[in-house]
């Protein structure tokens, strides 16, 4: 297939919308099921492309949820706790059979309500495990370099049939320069090819040094994160989880403040409290997500207050007691950024979160501010020269 029509572009009043191969190829992919839209197919190949490099980095098979073409997370297949499985409503299920099962239960389970709706790629085969999984989630469609025939059976029936399913032919190696069009005007450049391995991680400018394997996939897998996330971005990473992304702010602490206060509800939600919240049996999952949400970061509506809709009987509140004792003992967390940090308020912020590990371009003039607060909260700090700002 050299083209493919879309229903429509971006927005519905966009019309003679459609994919094609300017060199006279066939499409690097093929639709098996659904009819995938424009956005679909932006969050597909650049979610692709991201777990395909998470996959040759580490070794390990990977997992994304995107919307809006920039990751709610990624993740690579490690180990979950029992603590993480509940929070992640996964623990009736046994991962024993699937990485690439695993991978996305850590992807999705991350940032649920972000995630409410998106579009998954994966760096393995799909097998009946992960396809499962899926079943139960809302979701747009699905990218992955295969599906075995027990997993295309269950995806087939999802959304009343039109659930969006691409496979991807794996070997295929995009042109190098690439182009794209904004008011008439063709942008012409190479591709983004710089690798992210661990040579990225050599250059430790801070007095703590010691980075142990754990935190070097953390930091690679923040990096790759961060090459497929529209700009300004910052992420933050945990156990080979990216577990709060903030994306397309104006300035570098708005894209830490946001991800740090992700990866501060995802922490939470491991709290003997939150897992313990008697739910009523008939609460639907996305529900559930939502009023979690509620429960830890207080929003327009108070669950506690109404808990007659949600629980079985009231809880006690969560307070910032509770919850900043709680953040105390978060301990290893990996915070990436796509370009330099101009000041060292990141830094601060990053330090209420757990922050041990840094990694950043380096380049401002006030590197040696940004260097003196990490030594002082014995975090280690590279500076690897490689910005990866993603438009």
């Amino acid at each position: 297939m050299r083209e493919f029509k879309l229903k429509y572009g971006v927005n519905p009043n966009q019309k003679d919308a459609k994919l094609l191969m300017k060199d006279g190829s066939d499409l690097p992919f093929e639709i098996i099921n659904g009819r995938p839209g424009y956005i679909n197919f932006l969050d597909a190949l650049n979610s692709w492309q991201l777990v395909k490099e998470l996959k040759e980095a580490t070794g390990l098979a990977a997992a994304a949820s995107f919307k809006h073409v920039s990751p709610t997370s990624a993740a690579v297949a490690m180990p979950m706790s029992e603590e993480l499985k509940r929070a992640c409503f996964v623990d009736h299920l046994n991962f024993e059979d699937s990485d690439i099962a695993l991978a996305y239960a850590r992807a999705r389970g991350t940032d649920r309500l972000c995630s409410y709706g998106d579009f998954i790629a994966l760096s393995d085969i799909c097998d009946k495990s992960c396809a499962l999984m899926i079943k139960g989630e809302v979701s747009d469609g699905v990218i992955a370099p295969g599906f075995t025939d027990e997993a295309l059976e269950i995806l087939r029936a999802k959304k009343k049939g039109n659930y969006n399913v691409i496979k991807i032919d794996a070997s295929y190696v995009p042109l190098e320069i690439e182009e794209k069009q904004v008011f008439g005007v063709t942008f012409s450049q190479s591709r983004n090819n710089v690798k992210i391995d661990e040579k990225a991680l050599e250059n430790v400018v801070s007095k703590e040094k010691d980075i142990p394997d754990s935190a070097k996939v953390d930091l690679i897998l923040g990096e790759i994160v961060l090459k497929y996330t529209q700009s300004n971005s910052v992420c933050f990473v945990k156990d080979g989880q990216a577990i709060g992304v903030g994306a397309g702010q104006q300035s570098r602490i708005h894209c830490t403040r946001l991800a740090a206060g992700k990866a501060d509800t995802w922490h939470l939600r491991q709290m003997d409290k939150v897992l313990n919240l008697p739910f009523k049996a008939e609460l639907k999952r996305a529900e559930r997500d939502n009023v979690v949400d509620g429960y830890i970061n207080r929003n327009e509506e108070d669950v506690v207050e109404n808990w007659e809709k949600y629980f079985t009987s009231k809880p006690d509140p969560l307070t910032e007691e509770e919850k900043r004792k709680y953040l105390d003992t978060v301990k290893g967390v990996t915070l990436a950024s796509d370009a330099f940090f101009p000041f060292d308020d990141s830094i601060k912020r990053g330090y209420m979160s757990g922050v041990k590990y840094v990694i950043e371009p380096g380049g401002s003039i006030r590197d040696e501010d940004v260097i003196r607060k990490a030594d002082e909260y014995g975090m280690v700090l590279i500076f690897n020269g490689i910005r990866l700002f993603h438009h």
